[in-house]
């Protein structure tokens, strides 16, 4: 195996790991960094999802003591079967809708400006959540007010609509962590609580995900590639276990608004790159 194939392997599972639970687009980072490492083919793109796995394997790591206690808890706890309960209902919508509407919107919206559009639409909404520009309350953290606090307080209709929510992340540049976690703060939840559950909903959504994108283009994949795909995963998951135990402190002290203002900045990059040819922005 090419080492240079291997460094950039690694560069693009640092890039995976880093942006997959930001509210930032992973995917627009994915694809500008495999365009300026020439990285960009048809198997690439499968591992660029594939990769997803070991981002994924950093958040079950980190959240290991709340996932075994709920599985060990099923057969006796009702609000062990709730939560189980809840992020299957918020998983379906994805599936649903994406082995539906995935061709179609790789066709039809993985344009230049609709990613550009959708990194500074949803850069503009997190600054609106989060009150950008009004006085911050003297009285109480703003999740004081939060009608749900912790992920064991959620209805299954609240998992239902972050499960919707989710699904605006089929369009190019929105991010499904940016989606899940504001449109969770949106309905009524707190930033931790939509946070946490954003997490936890990942965990079937990006291995189905890694796992359909495989199995699909199983044809273009060889014993050869063990080694590309193993050092992406494993950086990945490095990248993203670092990221992950970060995000968590960083949101018990400060909002999201930096990374609304990044994604606006993002989305005149993505603008100037498409149009000096410098990136192609397809799928």
């Amino acid at each position: 195996m090419d080492l240079t194939l291997l460094l950039k392997a690694a560069v693009m599972g640092v890039v995976e790991g880093l942006t997959e639970f930001l509210p930032i687009s992973s995917t627009g980072h994915l694809i500008l960094a495999g365009a300026l490492l020439g990285f960009d083919d048809d198997k690439a793109k499968v591992f660029d999802i594939a990769i997803q796995t070991g981002a994924i394997l950093a958040v079950i790591i980190v959240y290991w003591q709340k996932i075994s206690s709920t599985v060990v808890a099923l057969p006796t706890q009702r609000l062990a079967r709730r939560f189980a309960l809840n992020v299957l209902i918020a998983f379906v919508p994805a599936v649903v809708l994406g082995l539906l509407l995935g061709k179609a919107i790789k066709a039809h919206l993985f344009t230049p400006t609709v990613v550009a559009s959708t990194f500074i639409i949803g850069g503009f909404i997190i600054l609106w959540v989060e009150g950008w520009g009004r006085k911050p309350l003297h009285d109480g953290h703003p999740d004081d007010h939060a009608r749900i606090v912790n992920v064991e307080s959620m209805t299954p209709l609240d998992a239902l609509k972050v499960g919707l929510v989710q699904c605006l992340a089929m369009v190019p540049g929105t991010s499904r962590s940016g989606a899940t976690i504001i449109g969770g703060m949106l309905l009524g939840m707190s930033r931790k609580a939509a946070t946490d559950f954003s997490f936890y909903l990942a965990i079937p959504t990006l291995i189905g995900a890694g796992a359909y994108s495989l199995y699909k283009e199983r044809a273009l994949l060889s014993m050869a590639d063990v080694p590309m795909f193993a050092v992406g995963l494993l950086f990945s998951f490095l990248s993203a276990w670092l990221c992950v135990r970060w995000l968590l402190r960083y949101i018990a002290t400060h909002s999201f608004v930096v990374f609304a203002w990044y994604r606006i900045a993002f989305g005149v990059v993505v603008l100037a790159t498409a149009n000096s040819g410098l990136v192609v922005w397809q799928p």
